[in-house]
């Protein structure tokens, strides 16, 4: 027989197969379908409950990323389906009886504890990371900062360092920089004739950020430059200091850390609130580490 976790995973997999099947197919929406109308419009009606549009717009919002790129009209009708197969198959598991079972009710108050503390979140820590929140903190981060220092050079690298020995004598003999890259590099940017673009210093290996930007631009490097990767010779063309990041740049980053500072200082206070005992796998209990 079955276990309950691998049944509940058929089922899964079941149900993805009803829907998926369809979209493939590409059905289209009837009218009243589209985005502009009322979320609380009814679809569908399973004996004496409704499903509105809403409904479907939410569980779109729950699809994997490659089905919420298609457009509504291609996956009305399947998530219709789907929509009411729930409806039916819940009503008849609740007739079974199956909630009763001391396992389904352990998921059940398990599902019921994940969405309360979800709310409870999204309530509390999530109200509190607002707009001007934010804005306040990004101002705090970026005060009186200037972006970092940038870099564009192009260079030629080799695989001894008499090859890029001779190469700097032909530089120094009046060769384009250029064209000997696009001859003699045997990196992946000879193409463009040892284009690199804009750097900053943590982007490339430390031998090469020192050498580059220790130059002044339009000069190249008199002595072979040696990496991981073999023997440049850098020439570098402009430098310049990179703007600070925006705030639009920077939002999803600050309301990451401001809703792990909320949610860690919420859960030092209830730590503190409540008495709290831990035990190792033999039941022994554990010493707190200092």
């Amino acid at each position: 027989m079955l276990s309950l976790r691998h049944a509940t995973a058929a089922a899964s997999v079941a149900l993805s197969l009803v829907f998926c099947g369809p979209v493939v197919a590409q059905t289209p929406a009837p009218a009243g379908a589209a985005s502009d109308v009322d979320p609380s419009t009814v679809v569908a009606r399973v004996g004496d409950k409704e499903v509105t549009l809403g409904e479907l717009m939410v569980m779109r919002s729950q699809l994997p990323a490659q089905y919420q790129q298609v457009p509504l009209e291609a996956i009305y009708e399947p998530m219709l389906n789907r929509a009411v197969d729930q409806i039916l198959i819940t009503r008849a598991a609740r007739a079974s009886g199956i909630a009763d079972q001391d396992e389904v009710k352990a998921k059940i108050e398990e599902a019921a504890d994940q969405v309360i503390a979800e709310a409870y979140l999204t309530q509390t820590i999530a109200s509190e990371v607002t707009e001007d929140a934010l804005r306040k903190r990004y101002e705090e981060a970026v005060a009186g900062q200037t972006g970092e220092e940038e870099a564009k050079a192009r260079h030629i690298l080799l695989d001894s360092e008499e090859d890029a020995q001779a190469v700097i004598a032909e530089l120094n003999d009046g060769a384009e920089f250029t064209k000997l890259a696009a001859e003699k590099s045997t990196g992946p940017s000879a193409a463009q004739g040892g284009d690199l673009g804009w750097f900053q210093a943590g982007q490339m290996v430390p031998e090469f950020s020192a050498a580059a930007f220790a130059l002044e631009p339009g000069t190249y490097t008199k002595e072979p430059v040696k990496s991981q990767f073999g023997w440049h010779v850098i020439l570098l063309e402009e430098k310049r200091t990179a703007d600070a990041p925006s705030f639009e740049d920077m939002h999803d980053q600050l309301t990451a850390e401001m809703t792990r500072e909320l949610i860690q200082a919420r859960l030092e206070k209830l730590r503190g609130d409540t008495k709290i005992e831990r035990f190792g796998p033999t039941g022994k209990p554990l010493v707190p580490a200092e």
